[in-house]
């Protein structure tokens, strides 16, 4: 089957998925939301949004597209839009590979999604794909909730793709005073620190040479790339360059036991795991999605529920 037939097909199959869900419950306004990434059959996102829609009298519906790695390209994330905004869903959450692919489908952005390059939420309103970027404000909150006191004079962040521009983002309204980019493909991090440079100062952002004498400098280190993923294993970062006065947080939920803070945590670092930021950027692609706030807590109630005991693959 061709790449867009395979884009029909799952988002058609999505669709009456969700239908038959919202049939049978019957009850309160319906609201119909995808999730398009690759190698996401784990995420804990249609749980989350599904349990606080029923806890506020919604009819909510959530579905996963998962794409194969090998599928994925404009043509096809041309499709799954297409094919959304068709069937009627209320809107899309997007990750990985596709928050930055998926700009230039969309008719306008949010000031956020437009600083950041980067969308992970496009809202389907009278006639237009809205960009949106919850991801930054979910990082932010994370961070001041669960290592509010750490200092962040020199800050290294390791990817520069969607997620690592908006982590740098959410790090740069934290008042980092200085952030240092790495990326495996150099011109993205390039990039990034180029658009940096322009919304914040050239004193405040920099390019990584040498990985190793940044993170030997640094009070705190942030993983901003897929690794430690379930389809990604592994550390972006040799545990031997991890330092007891180094805080450490990685953006990977899934699992919330990634290698980087193993390491990090044999290494006696201060970390802090991805769940926060997970909650708190669906706590506000929620509220886009629904046009409803909601509770903030309950969602970190019901994600350690889940994350505790969690669903069978």
């Amino acid at each position: 089957m061709s790449s867009s037939g395979a884009a029909a097909q799952s988002v058609e199959y999505a669709y009456r998925s969700a239908n038959e869900q919202l049939a049978q419950s019957g009850a309160g306004p319906a609201v119909l939301i995808g999730l398009i990434g690759s190698g996401i059959r784990a995420s804990l996102s249609p749980a989350l949004h599904e349990h606080e829609g029923a806890a506020l009298g919604l009819n909510y519906a959530y579905r996963i597209i998962d794409i194969p790695a090998a599928d994925v390209s404009p043509t096809l994330l041309t499709k799954l839009l297409d094919d959304a905004q068709r069937l009627g869903f209320t809107g899309l959450n997007i990750t990985h590979p596709f928050k930055q692919l998926v700009i230039p489908l969309l008719d306008r952005l949010s000031d956020d999604a437009q600083a950041l390059g980067a969308v992970n939420t496009v809202l389907f309103k009278d006639g237009q794909r809205i960009g949106h970027n919850t991801d930054w404000w979910g990082f932010a909150e994370s961070m001041r909730r669960g290592l509010p006191n750490a200092p962040r004079d020199r800050v290294v962040l390791l990817g520069a793709g969607g997620a690592g521009a908006a982590v740098a983002h959410a790090l740069m309204m934290l008042d980092t005073h200085h952030l240092s980019v790495f990326d495996a493909e150099g011109d993205r991090a390039s990039r990034l620190v180029e658009s940096l440079v322009g919304r914040f100062s050239i004193e405040r952002v920099s390019l990584v040479t040498n990985l190793a004498v940044s993170v030997s400098h640094a009070q705190g280190l942030v993983n901003a790339t897929p690794m430690g993923m379930e389809h990604h294993p592994g550390s972006a970062i040799p545990a031997m360059l991890l330092r007891p006065a180094l805080w450490v947080t990685d953006i990977v939920y899934f699992p919330l036991e990634t290698q980087l803070l193993k390491d990090a945590r044999q290494a006696h670092c201060q970390t802090l795991n991805g769940g926060g930021m997970a909650v708190f950027q669906a706590v506000e692609a929620f509220r886009l999605f629904s046009g409803i706030a909601p509770n903030s807590q309950r969602m970190l109630n019901h994600f350690a529920k889940l994350t505790t005991h969690p669903r069978s693959p």
